[in-house]
């Protein structure tokens, strides 16, 4: 059985990024996966701290992060799936630090220091990666979020398998805009995205789900 999994690299549940993941994970559901998903924040672990266990000769941890904390079950776990999805909102120009202390862990260690081999990791993982982001579509191109997000695609095959992306932009940021110093933003259009076009990027979720699973 296909084994998929997916990490919330934010910090609110049943939100944005959360339903995304849910959708993608009902995707996968759909086509026969088994499915599991993970929250980081909560989770206690810190990112990469360069002890370089990964690259000594004859490690006994080449392709896998040494530190042990809350973070190192859920790396193994990784490891072991077929397909990982990964959801961030954007916050500054960038995932979540949780989500890229998240990356750092997996990918350093499964990055080769050797001349001619990119990756120690042995297996095929496939991955989808959800962005969600407050502002709206036609403002990535101003800012170049797209390098970002081809970034770290590309930083996803070093676990051999395809790796794509989708974005949920103009997003509904708070449950009620009257409790908030937020008057740059227009209620009535965050609602019309919320109800309009969120449904669609759900949807859009579902297929990668399912499609990546089948795959």
């Amino acid at each position: 059985m296909v084994k998929v999994l997916s990490i919330n690299g934010g910090p609110r549940k049943n939100w944005n990024t959360d339903t995304l993941l849910q959708k993608a994970l009902e995707g996968s559901k759909s086509v026969g996966a088994q499915t599991e998903a993970v929250h980081l924040y909560d989770l206690n672990f810190k990112g990469c701290t360069s002890c370089f266990a990964c690259k000594r000769k004859n490690s006994k941890y080449v392709g896998h992060c040494a530190m042990k904390d809350d973070l190192s079950e859920v790396l193994e776990k990784v490891l072991k799936s077929d397909v990982l999805f990964l959801g961030s909102p954007i916050y500054f120009s960038n995932v979540t630090g949780l989500m890229r202390s998240f990356l750092e862990r997996l990918l350093f260690s499964n990055l080769s220091y050797n001349e001619g081999h990119r990756s120690v990791y042995p297996g095929k993982l496939s991955s989808g990666f959800i962005y969600t982001m407050n502002v709206p579509e036609e403002f990535l191109q101003q800012v170049n979020y797209e390098a970002l997000f081809e970034q770290t695609k590309n930083t996803l095959q070093l676990l051999n398998g395809t790796s794509e992306y989708l974005i949920s932009a103009d997003t509904y940021q708070f449950d009620d805009y009257s409790k908030y110093d937020a008057a740059m933003f227009n209620e009535k259009h965050k609602f019309q995205v919320k109800t309009e076009q969120f449904p669609l990027d759900c949807q859009k979720a579902f297929d990668m789900g399912a499609r990546l699973a089948r795959d």
